[in-house]
């Protein structure tokens, strides 16, 4: 853990609720700025491995934990009374979406029910969760009400969304711009004098709805424009096009023009995810978000797409049913062990469905769950495994995928990320087709 100059904080002890991807590397933060810091998750197991300088997320090391704790000015623990003498709590647990893509708070909500009675006066609390527009004033401010205190006078609220790039070595956390808001001006103004002791630049907009609907915003135009630039590679595929060419020549525009580029689908704990909740809002006031619904469409059908492509070309004319296909990497993005709605989960069982006899590899992930219960243990990336492999199938192209290996003893190579495209061997005898390429 880097050392930070310590900041004589008015608002010195901070209580952080859920210490996953968000709340644990917050957590670091504020230690390294000289706050006191208290961490609470509900799951024990995470509790004793924090207690042990034990991390279970990558970006932390084992050795930035045991500095914290030995620092004095961080605890963990499963107890909400340990949070007594806090004057600021951060509420950073999971809203994930229910079986029918409704937002799911029932971490949120029970959280904000048990904290209630442990509040009192003069305590800030901030909202990290992503959420859908109005959910801070709606929700989360009549369950702290039950405390007796009057919000923007004994008790402040705001909300502050979370923009927490894990495996992101080239920003510093605390130099990603900070939203915040309050539910009153107030409440705000706590935010600003906290936030502003931590982050390099924090950003105030007016409401917490705003700052809600800026965190979907930044999601759903992700979510939106990956969706197309997937779509656009299969039109190129039918036309005989190479999108990755396309999408290079395309970008030497210098205005006017973000890339985006084909890959599996959509994934991430975010932007498959956020859309859906602007999404279900915008359908609680009666209107329809065509764009988030095709796009959600679109990425919906990646893996039955890339399935046929893949027996599409298989050698000899071989089919899916009794193939054996190795999958090379299957977290949502390369360099992580994260596979949170990783779009690699749909598609190996789309190919499990269809007959294949399948393995994966991934150096980060040693097994995985499939959508329908079904666990996965991963497998050596032996020459064997290669040689026999009907199709190597590359889903997430981590740094340290061994190209020249993989090129030299596979037969057929599918690559999902253009990875081989730009890194393969010149003597490369494997059949490679690339999502996009125009080779259908």
């Amino acid at each position: 853990m880097e050392d930070d100059h310590t900041i004589q904080a008015p608002l010195k002890k901070v209580a952080i609720i859920g210490l996953g991807f968000v709340g644990l590397p917050l957590s670091m933060m504020f230690v390294r700025k000289g706050f006191q810091v208290i961490g609470i998750d509900y799951d024990t197991i995470k509790i004793t491995a924090l207690q042990d300088g034990k991390s279970y997320i990558q970006d932390l090391s084992d050795a930035d934990l045991t500095e914290a704790l030995q620092s004095g000015r961080w605890q963990v623990s499963a107890d909400y009374a340990s949070l007594a003498g806090a004057d600021t709590v951060i509420i950073c647990v999971p809203t994930p979406l229910s079986p029918d893509n409704s937002p799911d708070l029932s971490f949120l909500t029970d959280t904000c029910t048990m904290l209630a009675p442990l509040l009192r006066s003069g305590q800030l609390v901030v909202i990290e969760s992503s959420t859908y527009p109005g959910t801070t004033r709606e929700v989360v401010q009549p369950l702290l009400e039950k405390s007796g205190l009057v919000v923007g006078q004994e008790l402040y609220i705001g909300y502050s969304p979370e923009r927490i790039d894990p495996g992101n070595k080239s920003m510093a956390f605390s130099d990603i711009p900070k939203i915040i808001s309050g539910i009153t001006p107030a409440c705000a103004q706590q935010l600003l004098e906290l936030y502003s002791l931590v982050f390099e630049q924090v950003v105030s907009v007016s409401t917490t709805e705003a700052a809600e609907t800026a965190k979907l915003l930044e999601n759903s135009y992700r979510f939106i424009n990956i969706s197309f630039i997937n779509e656009f590679a299969q039109l190129c595929d039918r036309l005989n096009i190479n999108v990755w060419e396309v999408i290079a020549a395309a970008s030497t525009k210098p205005y006017g023009f973000n890339a985006f580029y084909p890959g599996p689908g959509i994934g991430g704990h975010c932007i498959p995810v956020d859309p859906l909740y602007l999404q279900w809002k915008a359908a609680q006031t009666g209107i329809n978000s065509r764009f988030i619904e095709l796009s959600q469409q679109v990425n919906e059908g990646i893996p039955s797409y890339l399935a046929d492509r893949i027996e599409q070309e298989l050698l000899d004319g071989k089919k899916l049913t009794g193939a054996h296909i190795l999958v090379y990497g299957v977290t949502y993005k390369p360099n992580i062990a994260d596979v949170r709605e990783s779009a690699a989960i749909p598609l190996i069982s789309r190919l499990l469905h269809r007959g294949a006899v399948l393995h994966y590899h991934d150096p980060f992930v040693s097994q995985i769950k499939l959508e329908d219960g079904t666990r996965l243990q991963g497998v050596e990336l032996t020459q064997e495994r290669l040689e026999q492999a009907d199709c190597v199938l590359i889903c997430t192209n981590h740094d340290v995928m061994p190209v020249d290996r993989i090129a030299s003893h596979s037969r057929f190579i599918f690559d999902t990320r253009h990875s081989f495209s730009l890194n393969a061997p010149a003597d490369m005898q494997a059949k490679l087709v690339t999502f996009g390429d125009g080779t259908q």
